[in-house]
């Protein structure tokens, strides 16, 4: 074991207690962190870098003996993100622990200059690299809460309706890509299956614009449903997107197609054998009227 690190591991109390004096002067975020949990922070930090396996050395930050230091920052890291710290401050906060293993360093090698310079050069690559480690825990964190949000998202603008009995519609809002393709597929089919429905209306009266690729895409999703039994027909069809499926050549000849959700909702219910009727309102003293059909 290095040197420097038998210094730690005999010196551990001395400087855990001239790092929290130093964290209480200096980076203390009072409003985020009581000064109980900042302590314990620091204790296990100072623990984890003593209580390295023999043979262990700051020079080779990447050893095994570092990994557990290493999960406990990454842990750290990511619960200080929750309560609100920024990567710069969490940082911070491993950063300042240099000045007390200086400390150690100069009254232990103080008659010795060029080992003074070796062990400082030392614990300051060694602090440094825990730092950045702390920030790419930090941002890995982040980027995995992000594509979570980013699924739960996508879950929620696809929703199934269920229209009538053996009817659902699916309205699409926004452009539809390869990765919500497949979240669309699934809640549909998912639905036809719990609702045993026999049709199925797919509304892209939100979907700005229809290309090729986006044709595609509906047609992945119509066909699956077929497979399950379902008639599917394609609403909101707007007058430009008219145009542009012409002009882009897309063949939606095997595709049902309507203008308007409720165009596609009659279709659906006539080919279901049912009708809708209006009750005309009765005048008081009369008769009702005969239901009109619409």
């Amino acid at each position: 074991m290095s040197k420097l690190v038998s210094a730690i591991q005999q010196n551990r109390e001395s400087i855990l207690e001239d790092w929290l004096k130093n964290l209480k002067s200096a980076v203390r975020r009072r409003d985020l962190i009581s000064e109980h949990d900042l302590e314990a922070q620091a204790a296990e930090i100072v623990s984890a870098i003593a209580d390295v396996p023999p043979g262990t050395t700051l020079e080779d930050s990447n050893a095994s003996g570092w990994q557990p230091l290493k999960e406990m920052l990454a842990s750290l890291s990511a619960s200080r993100a929750i309560h609100g710290f920024t990567p710069s401050e969490t940082a911070i906060f491993v950063l300042s622990l240099k000045p007390s293993l200086f400390k150690l360093s100069r009254e232990t090698w103080g008659d010795d200059a060029v080992q003074l310079f070796k062990e400082i050069t030392t614990i300051n690559d060694f602090i440094d690299k825990l730092a950045l480690h702390t920030t790419d825990a930090y941002i890995q964190g982040r980027n995995q809460v992000i594509a979570r949000q980013q699924e739960e998202m996508l879950e929620l603008s696809t929703p199934v309706v269920t229209l009538w009995e053996g009817i659902v519609a699916l309205p699409l809002i926004g452009t539809l890509d390869s990765a919500r393709t497949q979240v669309v597929m699934e809640s549909l089919l998912q639905a036809i299956v719990q609702t045993n429905s026999r049709y199925a209306i797919i509304d892209i009266t939100g979907v700005p614009t229809v290309d090729t690729l986006v044709a595609q895409h509906l047609l992945k999703t119509i066909t699956a449903a077929r497979l399950m039994g379902a008639e599917c027909i394609l609403s909101g069809i707007r007058p430009q997107i008219a145009q542009t499926i012409v002009h882009l050549g897309i063949n939606l000849q095997d595709v049902v197609t309507k203008s308007k959700l409720s165009d596609a909702f009659r279709l659906a219910l006539e080919r279901s054998g049912r009708k809708v009727v209006r009750q005309e309102k009765a005048i008081p003293g009369t008769s009702p009227a005969a239901p009109r059909g619409i």
